[in-house]
């Protein structure tokens, strides 16, 4: 088995946890200063017993959340627990952050000296808000998930499913959560573990991570105000879609630009890949922007018009970028324009037509410049993939 070292899984974990204590505070910050703040309490509720011992594996839960991540047995079951665990902790706290709660229940005085030291602890930390989805209840699948096949035997899962399970009910029995604060949680961890399956589809990875940054946008704007915070989750969240749905070509980009509806709907993520490639160019800026790769195959990164002027003059130009708009110099050439997305492997079906069209040129012994948006990936893969067709 192909297990993660240490380091990766402490810089998972250190993602993690420091998403969660930005973002937690932040939510319980905002409530206190709101005036509409409501509760979900029912009136059963006030009959249930208080159970100050329960604070122990209430307490627990941070402990669980740490060995979930030095414990998980693989790659792919490490990089499902850190995209549920930040996918739970974004959208509870977008919920907590729209829809403010707080708990409504006196809790009584605990005289035993070390539930009360450590219900101390807890009210330094945390303050009667956050409650719905109770993220507590919500972690516990996913800490289950992480941790079940990490246990030997059928005695070691039988206890981590009753510790998880105290974890959930001390929730209630500690005056922490309301029921329908827990029902929320579990339905939330379950829609975590529903979402984001570890089945290594690299598609759903990057379609999180543009969705989590639309979640940030969102908790942005209940911070912070302003119409900007809205229009880039909106924004991030098609992006998100395109890559979800494997839609490569949802930018649109005609004879090597974008209409104009293109640049109102996605300009946060045009500017951020401009920007992206400038960066590129700076740091690659000693070395040469293209490579011949085979005979009559150049293949690099979006050019400048000084830096297309290097290439032959009757180069044909195959642009794999659907993030960038072509430089003039190339649009004005024979240009193709066939997107993949990135971080996306092509498969043959994308691959097929741009093999075919590499191939016509190459029969007219004509040069081609092939090239995505930074050089690093796409162009390289199709550049092999047709070496591996038409060995020379």
């Amino acid at each position: 088995m192909n297990r993660p070292g240490m380091p990766q899984r402490l810089i998972q974990l250190a993602l993690n946890g420091a998403l969660f204590g930005i973002c937690y505070p932040l939510t319980n910050y905002l409530a206190q200063g709101r005036r509409d703040v409501g509760n979900v309490a029912m009136a059963w509720e006030a009959g249930l017993p208080f159970l100050p011992w329960m604070v122990l594996p209430y307490m627990t839960s941070g402990l669980f959340f740490v060995l979930s991540f030095l414990l998980v047995r693989d790659h792919a079951g490490l990089s499902a627990l850190s995209r549920r665990a930040a996918f739970t902790t974004i959208t509870a706290c977008v919920v907590f952050a729209a829809w403010p709660l707080h708990f409504t229940l006196p809790r009584p005085a605990v005289d035993a000296a070390l539930p009360a030291w450590l219900f101390a602890q807890l009210g330094a930390m945390d303050l009667p808000y956050n409650q719905l989805p109770s993220l507590h209840v919500a972690y516990c699948p996913i800490f289950w998930a992480a941790l079940r096949t990490a246990a030997a035997s059928m005695l070691q899962r039988a206890a981590l499913a009753a510790w998880l399970t105290l974890i959930a009910i001390s929730t209630v029995f500690t005056y922490q959560h309301h029921a329908l604060d827990v029902a929320g949680g579990a339905a939330l961890g379950a829609l975590a573990l529903y979402l984001l399956p570890s089945d290594g589809d690299v598609r759903k990875p990057v379609a999180f991570c543009y969705s989590a940054l639309a979640g940030l946008s969102l908790l942005a704007w209940f911070a912070l105000g302003g119409p900007w915070w809205l229009y880039l989750a909106a924004s991030l969240l098609l992006v998100a879609r395109a890559y979800y749905r494997r839609h490569a070509a949802f930018l649109h980009k005609r004879d090597g630009r974008y209409p104009l509806w293109i640049w109102a709907m996605y300009a946060p993520y045009l500017c951020g890949y401009l920007l992206t490639w400038q960066l590129v160019r700076w740091r690659e800026r000693h070395r040469p922007p293209f490579t011949r790769h085979s005979e009559g195959l150049w293949v690099g990164r979006r050019l400048t018009d000084a830096e297309a002027a290097q290439l032959p003059a009757d180069c044909a130009v195959i642009d794999l970028s659907n993030e960038l708009s072509e430089t003039r110099a190339l649009r004005n050439r024979s240009y193709h324009h066939f997107p993949l997305l990135d971080l996306h492997a092509p498969d043959a079906q994308s691959a097929r037509p741009i093999l075919a069209a590499i191939r016509a040129h190459a029969a007219q012994g004509r040069a081609i410049y092939l090239h995505c948006a930074m050089g690093y990936r796409r162009s390289r893969q199709i550049a092999q993939l047709y070496l591996e067709h038409y060995p020379q």
